[in-house]
């Protein structure tokens, strides 16, 4: 084993969402010495910066992790792929490039479970520090940040409709969704600028890497943590077949993700003692919550077929009116190669006993049979309905010692109730929203889950399980908590229960999810996250 030459006052562990903004900040003070380490390599191909590249970067392992879901009881014995960006800026080189805070009711949730210093009032300057936002400076968003956020450079009249019927539903019509209570339809803000995708790599790490005391290493799997009489003291890590070993005087930052930290933590012998012991590691830290209480968003994506109006899928399938899509990104950075994968958003109850929204709908001007595959060659639009605050929890857990095997990832989806509940009453939303006059005059006919599945509960819940899928927000695998939680992993300050010089920054400390995508909630977390080092550090 080989020790990495020179001297680092903090290691950050992934170069993802949050790493790159950690990595930012710890380096502004050039007596900070801060060493960054990445698996994936650069952000050098076409396809991490065109924005419908999610397409080509999804599932393919230059860019992606490749992690799979166990078999799922919930979704009737199927596996669902689960994406997690290998690159310089992680998820947000390839995700739906949405920008969405979730609901200040999430975060006031988090002060109310004793979590100081989280709630909607600490955390929203926050949000607006980390912006370069359209709109520019306002009681609700920031300018000047690393973060830039757009409107949408395209428009669709199918979307347009659909937006309409959700007004016809009762369902307002806002312009914003980031101003603490997203309920209502509107069209989503992108992290975008001019057209190409806007990563934390673009936002935060680039421009930082011209500083001497910032020191990034690509290509390298970090395998375990270094724990030296009760405190982090490095890591060790492999690269081209050889073992590697760094040092931090200060402290030791795992950035990695819900899924990424948990197995460095587990692999460190830091873990449920009774998942470590029988592959033969030894259990250094014998802590229950580290890979558990795992969250994640399950959408029920509804095909409906629609005629008299264009959708995306006659473009993909006609030559010149992709060259013309073609031109008209070269030319203008417009049209359909700057699509996020959704455009249209709308908010709402599935009932009217809920208190705040608590489903998402995502309206994509395309379908396809699954996600990598072609589009239909009929038209029709995609209406996704995600559970917003499941009730669910699953688990992630390593298979063996190897850094190189995949986890174990179970969602447990479906696995309440409640969730069950949610889950047909949005398909029911669903085809309520599909039957408003705004749309009758594009005849939108049920493809998925189809006109043969029925309106009872237990006939939808079996539905939702068939044409459930993730969309890709796992969180809650380290959870943040109080000292009297037997499954909290890290305090209000992001420090480790019962190791010194170690903070998990990243999703996995959230206790609960929030309420929307969570790429911007992790950035929050991130900015929060080496805020508090900093103060701890003076």
């Amino acid at each position: 084993m080989r020790r990495l030459e020179g001297e680092f006052d903090y290691i950050v562990v992934g170069a993802g969402t949050a790493g790159c903004i950690v990595a930012n900040r710890l380096s502004a003070n050039p007596k900070h010495r801060v060493l960054i380490l990445e698996a994936g390599g650069d952000d050098n191909w076409i396809w991490f910066h065109i924005p419908v590249g999610y397409l080509f970067a999804i599932g393919n392992p230059r860019s992606d992790w490749m992690f799979r879901t166990d078999p799922e009881p919930g979704l009737n014995g199927r596996s669902l792929a689960y994406p997690r960006g290998k690159v310089i800026g992680g998820c947000s080189a390839i995700n739906a490039m949405i920008s969405m805070r979730g609901q200040g009711a999430d975060y006031d949730h988090w002060r109310q479970l004793g979590l100081t210093g989280w709630g909607r009032d600490d955390v929203w300057p926050l949000f607006k520090k980390l912006e370069d936002h359209f709109l520019g400076e306002s009681e609700h968003h920031g300018a000047g940040g690393g973060w830039r956020i757009e409107a949408p450079r395209l428009s669709w009249a199918i979307l347009d409709a659909v937006g309409e019927a959700a007004e016809e539903m009762g369902i307002k019509k806002i312009p914003d969704f980031n101003t603490g209570d997203n309920e209502g339809v509107s069209y989503f803000h992108v992290n975008q600028k001019r057209g190409r995708r806007w990563s934390s790599a673009r936002g935060f790490l680039k421009p930082a890497l011209g500083r001497p005391n910032l020191r990034l290493e690509k290509h390298v799997l970090v395998d375990r943590l270094v724990i030296e009489d009760g405190r982090a003291v490095g890591v060790r890590f492999a690269r081209d077949g050889e073992t590697f070993e760094a040092r931090a005087k200060g402290e030791v930052i795992l950035c990695a993700g819900a899924i990424g930290s948990v197995q460095v933590l587990q692999r460190s012998g830091i873990g449920p003692a009774h998942w470590l012991s029988p592959l033969g590691i030894e259990v250094l830290r014998d802590k229950p919550g580290v890979g558990r209480n795992l969250q994640d968003h399950l959408q029920q994506r509804a095909i409906y077929k629609v005629s008299g109006v264009r959708t995306l899928n006659e473009t993909y399938w006609s030559l010149p009116r992709r060259g013309l899509m073609g031109l008209d990104y070269v030319f203008r950075r417009r049209g359909p190669l700057t699509m996020a994968p959704s455009q249209l958003g709308i908010f709402t109850r599935s009932d009217a006993t809920r208190e705040r929204a608590n489903i998402q709908f995502h309206v994509q001007p395309l379908s396809l049979d699954k996600f990598g595959d072609p589009l239909h060659r009929f038209p029709a639009i995609t209406v996704s309905a995600c559970n917003l605050q499941p009730t669910s929890r699953g688990e992630i857990r390593i298979r063996s010692a190897d850094p190189n095997e995949k986890p174990s990832i179970a969602p447990h989806y479906l696995s309440t109730d409640d969730d069950r509940q949610v889950a047909a009453d949005a398909i029911r939303t669903t085809r309520r929203l599909m039957r408003q006059k705004a749309l009758a005059r594009f005849s939108p006919s049920e493809l998925l889950p189809g006109p043969s599945v029925g309106d009872d509960d237990a006939a939808l819940a079996k539905a939702a399980g068939d044409i459930g899928t993730t969309i890709f927000h796992p969180v809650g695998t380290a959870k943040m908590g109080t000292a009297t939680d037997p499954l909290a992993v890290v305090d209000e300050r992001l420090r480790f229960f019962g190791i010194g010089q170690l903070r998990v920054v990243d999703a996995s400390i959230m206790p609960t999810i929030t309420s929307g995508n969570t790429n911007t909630p992790t950035a929050m977390i991130a900015e929060k996250g080496a805020t508090m080092i900093l103060e701890d550090a003076r």
